[in-house]
């Protein structure tokens, strides 16, 4: 990873018989950034029944491809997630400028922020 990298973890926890289709929704989430988010590095999803959520993680190449899912993808689903699903916490990991914090401030996910201080890839 480099130092520009980004890394998002999140929690969607569905309403009452709603987790099917929020995975649904999720699965459209994934299709739109495979094919429109060059920046996007990857993106995986992970089902909780027994908590009735989801937990995503996404991993974006710099601010600016986390910038444009915000703006895009995100924006598109968001109505859509918020009538059938609970937001958060989201736990931002990396450098993140304050303008894209504040946008996710806007839109009340709970954020986190953490800069990277250690570690190593394989």
């Amino acid at each position: 990873m480099t130092g520009t990298h980004i890394t998002v973890v999140y929690k969607w926890t569905a309403q009452p018989d709603k987790l099917d289709e929020l995975t649904s929704i999720y699965g459209d989430v994934t299709y739109a950034m495979e094919q429109n988010e060059p920046g996007a590095q990857a993106v995986h999803i992970y089902v909780s029944e027994q908590e009735n959520a989801l937990y995503v993680r996404d991993e974006f190449v710099d601010a600016e491809a986390l910038g444009f899912h915000l703006q895009n993808t995100a924006a598109d689903h968001f109505p859509q997630l918020l009538s059938i699903a609970t937001p958060g916490p989201f736990f931002f990991l990396g450098d993140v400028p304050a303008e894209l914090q504040q946008a996710t401030e806007q839109m009340q996910l709970g954020a986190e922020f953490g800069t990277h201080t250690a570690g190593f890839d394989r």
